[in-house]
């Protein structure tokens, strides 16, 4: 079926649109660490997703540093207690801690005798004066008790500052009855969760909470925390262990789901394309009734790669607050990340450990465009990885070591102790909401069972697990110390018990009514649908007038602005005189009036990459540096006064994984936003394999997760050498469900394209947003064809009516006269007319395919009917014969298109291309030379 769309909105005139533009700040703050740890981003001005911070101002008072300053003896062998106290903290639930600390031994520091010291000033909570006996027991309270904290590595001293009071005040902090009673309840919810399923799915991999339920009670009271801050919404990126758990108890997912997920019934209706996934990798969205109010909760899906949820959780987070117009969104002086959603990571400690993508989006917390606000992490410290034992799984003494990277505060926590754990989250959620900064949280746990409720641990790890059998469960044991106090009683916790049994069953006879049902395009995403299993033809083009209005525009900048010299040349002036002449666009000018045409129809556009703004080969300029004062300004967000979809340029750190993957969760956020990652090289998309694998082409096949992320991966072979030649379209080709026996639809898991064209870089863009339905798009990008003269296009190729070309065919040459066909993909096609013109050949046709996925075949076929006489046909490419798309053009070609093909291009070779220039053009003479010989 062919379906033509186009809007109307380009009939409204330009005063009606855009209500609303963010424009730059111009107070000049300067910001210190010892203020902010918010940096400054082209310090001057703020730009669209980013606002510099307000300076934060903190002193002490004088009778502080006065006593201080008398009492600086007694003081350092405080602050010892500060620095080192975490490592006589008894955080370990299977073992005591004998460690010798020689930092808390007062002798170190001269104190010594029964002398009353003065505390006034330097301890809180504590009196105003005490020997050193009572000095010692103070602080071991304070810092050696179920809870050790590590915070003097925080840069500024207000947090510093903030965290001793915190932490010295909680000693005296007591938990209410009724929020005891509440987290007795939580966790025997759990323990009632995991007995049920020991009973009735003994086969079942489940992944389970048994020794880490005080987490139940942590998510629970971190709810309750925020919920009366006044959050709205929560996301959670989850681990496997204890998600279950979480999500039967404090996220209310019914458990006839699970069950029927455990008997291995599908979680989706059959009459939506779907693979499914595992159960230990099931989520939910829900809104829940915090004391009154309402608190909505996302967790997210996640693959086995157990870390690989956490920057595209952050990047859903951040879509979130975009969607909601706060924080940097809102355009206002000093505005803050997270007023209304906070981002909640639940890690592995094997994981949080050893996997890079931890460091990677750790490195991003604090780097314009990326900021949430600070995520809450809380890592399940089973002490064990699958079975290696804690030592074997790092280097460093926790596994939390990794927070220090961005000096973030660590609380470790006995999780055997629920109510230290109640402490561990009041902290850890003050901390987040009064500095928006990431706060860690261990809790030193044990796993009753193996890896799984199917492994035997006690193979590898026999004393641990003696200690662990030993054990008696966490919410028994705090369940019959309430009761022991008379804040329970024992048929409070046998009704309790009953109770959720009894539910449990319930929820167990719905098995067989049970129907799967699919809840993914709604509320954001209402509207949209499945992708047809047939192929549609979508019009994206544009009226000629708007394009030049907003081209031009797309390089205006203000008469006070000192823009470089060769940009105002080679950038402006030439862009204007293209447009006013209509006829050879170039690529930059192409994109440009793509993205300033989807603002104008009221999406958002966010480009992200390292030196997207410039582009990698200094071709894209969208954004402006004032040479004078390092400025920025972004000219298509000033299009028209008042408004309100703008473009956000992401210069992003040096990472592939983290950064794809926090873009991949802007994706998914919300449809009318539509995210692209450049890759600085197309090969470089490497560093992101597991994102590539496990979210982007996957995400919608196994949880019906829609995304419409473009990959632009620029590719040619132009003597770089192996690491900058290939986007190694043969993987993404390999890993698409593309059929070879029968045409594709439009429902395949991403659209692969090659174009070489700027009208045809324009209609994908745009085509990403006007359909009803959204695909990844991978599409192998240019380098050479960025700025070559025969690369470009007439506005008459983006005008309405006018559409992405699969296939384009060859104009030069009659084809009655044709005897030689060459199909080809990518700036190839110009080599081989440049050559093919040289020779002075009229008989051979040049077409090229610059859609691969979904496979052309109706668009082939009917350039295949043009040449009657042809009898050889070719496929040419430049890459090596084991990597490009002959493999994959070729079975459909025959079986599709009865068409057989032979194979020109480099001979295989185990690397992208090879690093010796005379090598590399003698491969080009001889590639061209059998192309037209063959």
């Amino acid at each position: 079926m062919n379906r033509s769309f186009r809007g109307a909105i380009f009939r409204r005139g330009y005063s009606s649109l855009f209500p609303g533009v963010h424009r730059p700040v111009s107070s000049v703050v300067c910001i210190t660490s010892s203020r902010s740890h918010r940096r400054s981003y082209h310090v001057q001005s703020g730009v669209y997703g980013y606002v510099p911070a307000k300076p934060r101002e903190f002193t002490l008072s004088d009778d502080v540093i006065q006593s201080r300053a008398k009492n600086s003896t007694v003081l350092r062998f405080i602050d010892a207690y500060r620095d080192h106290g975490h490592l006589k903290a008894e955080i370990n639930p299977l073992r005591p801690n004998t460690r010798i600390v020689p930092e808390l031994d007062p002798k170190l520091y001269g104190l010594s005798g029964s002398d009353k010291y003065d505390l006034e000033g330097l301890v809180t909570g504590s009196p105003s004066s005490a020997s050193l006996e009572e000095l010692e027991q103070i602080l071991q309270e304070k810092y050696c008790g179920h809870l050790g904290v590590e915070f003097t590595h925080l840069l500024t001293l207000e947090e510093r500052e903030w965290f001793a009071n915190a932490v010295e005040e909680l000693s005296d902090f007591v938990l209410p009855v009724e929020k005891r009673v509440r987290i007795a309840k939580v966790m025997l919810q759990s323990q009632a969760w995991d007995k049920f399923l020991t009973n009735k799915f003994q086969s079942v991999k489940r992944y389970g909470g048994e020794g880490a339920e005080s987490l139940m009670a942590f998510i629970t009271d971190m709810f309750e925390h925020l919920s009366s801050d006044n959050v709205e919404e929560v996301l959670i990126g989850m681990a496997h262990r204890g998600r279950l758990n979480l999500l039967y108890g404090p996220l209310k997912l019914p458990a006839s789901i699970m069950f029927a997920k455990m008997k291995g019934l599908p979680e989706f209706p059959t009459e939506v394309k779907n693979s499914g996934d595992v159960l230990s990798h099931l989520t939910s969205s829900v809104d829940l009734d915090v004391n009154g109010k309402k608190l909505h909760v996302s967790m997210m899906p996640n693959p086995s790669h157990l870390e690989a949820i956490n920057p595209v959780v952050c990047g859903k987070t951040r879509g979130r607050q975009c969607t909601l117009g706060e924080d940097y969104y809102s355009g206002e002086s000093g505005a803050q990340p997270g007023d209304k959603v906070v981002n909640l990571q639940v890690h592995g400690d094997a994981a949080i450990g050893g996997q890079g993508v931890i460091q990677e989006t750790l490195a991003l917390y604090n780097v314009p465009h990326f900021q949430i606000g600070g995520s809450i992490h809380l890592v399940i410290n089973n002490q064990v990885g699958y079975t290696a034992p804690s030592e074997n799984t790092r280097s460093s003494l926790y596994c939390t070591d990794i927070a220090k990277m961005c000096s973030f505060p660590i609380i470790h926590v006995n999780g055997d102790q629920p109510e230290a754990v109640m402490k561990a989250t009041k902290l850890a959620v003050d901390y987040q909401r009064k500095f928006r900064r990431d706060v860690f949280v261990d809790l030193l746990c044990w796993r009753r069972w193996g890896h799984n409720e199917l492994d035997e641990p006690r193979f590898t790890n026999p004393l641990m697990y003696k200690n662990i059998e030993a054990k008696k469960s966490v919410p028994d044991s705090y369940a019959d110390k309430l009761v022991e106090e008379g804040v329970m009683s024992q048929d409070d916790v046998r009704n309790e018990n009953a109770g959720y049994m009894k539910e449990l069953n319930e929820q167990f006879s719905l098995l067989d009514s049970y129907t799967p049902k699919a809840s993914h395009l709604k509320g954001s995403w209402a509207g949209l649908v499945d992708s047809p299993s047939s192929i549609e033809v979508w019009d994206t083009g544009v009226d000629i007038e708007t394009m030049k209005y907003i081209g031009a525009k797309s390089v205006e900048f203000p008469e006070d602005f000192k823009i470089h010299p060769t940009l105002k040349r080679s950038h402006v002036e030439a862009r204007i005189k293209k447009l006013s002449e209509g006829t050879k666009l170039d690529w930059a000018t192409a994109e440009a009036v793509a993205m300033g045409s989807l603002l104008h129809e009221g999406y958002n556009v966010r480009i992200s990459g390292q030196d997207v703004g410039r582009g990698t080969f200094s071709q894209r300029h969208c954004m402006l540096v004032n040479q004078e004062t390092d400025d920025v300004i972004i000219p298509l967000n000033d299009m028209v006064p008042d408004q309100k979809t703008h473009l956000e340029v992401v210069n992003s750190i040096l990472s592939e994984e983290a950064v794809l993957g926090f873009e991949y969760g802007m994706s998914v956020e919300h449809p009318q936003r539509l995210c692209i990652w450049e890759a600085q090289f197309g090969d470089f998309f490497n560093g992101a394999q597991i994102m590539i694998d496990t979210f982007v082409s996957s995400g919608e096949t196994k949880w019906l997760m829609q995304s419409g992320l473009v990959m632009i991966l620029p590719h040619g072979y132009d003597g770089a050498g192996p690491e900058h030649s290939s986007s190694h379209i043969e993987r993404f080709l390999q890993n698409c469900d593309s059929k070879e026996d029968r045409p594709d639809g439009e429902d395949i898991n991403w659209s692969i394209a090659f174009p070489t064209t700027p009208a045809q870089y324009f209609h994908l863009l745009r085509r990403q947003m006007i359909r009803n339905y959204r695909k990844p798009l991978i599409m192998a990008g240019p380098k050479g064809l960025l700025r070559l003269p025969a690369a470009v296009s007439p506005l008459s190729d983006m005008a309405p009516g006018t559409h992405f070309k699969p296939v384009l065919g060859d104009q030069e040459v009659p084809p009655e006269n044709v005897k030689k066909v060459v199909f080809t993909s990518g700036k190839h096609y110009y080599t081989l007319a440049a050559e093919r013109e040289k020779r002075g050949l009229k008989d051979v046709a040049l077409v090229r395919v610059e859609g691969l996925c979904p496979f052309p075949v109706h668009d082939i076929n009917q350039e295949l009917a043009k040449y009657k006489n042809a009898k050889t046909f070719v496929w040419s490419q430049e890459e090596h014969r084991n990597m490009g798309s002959w493999f994959f053009v070729r079975p459909r070609f025959e079986n599709l298109c009865s068409t057989k093909l032979k194979y020109v291009g480099r001979d295989s070779l185990g690397t992208p291309a090879v690093g010796i220039g005379q090598v590399h053009t003698q491969e080009a003479r001889e590639l061209l030379e059998k192309t037209f010989s063959i």
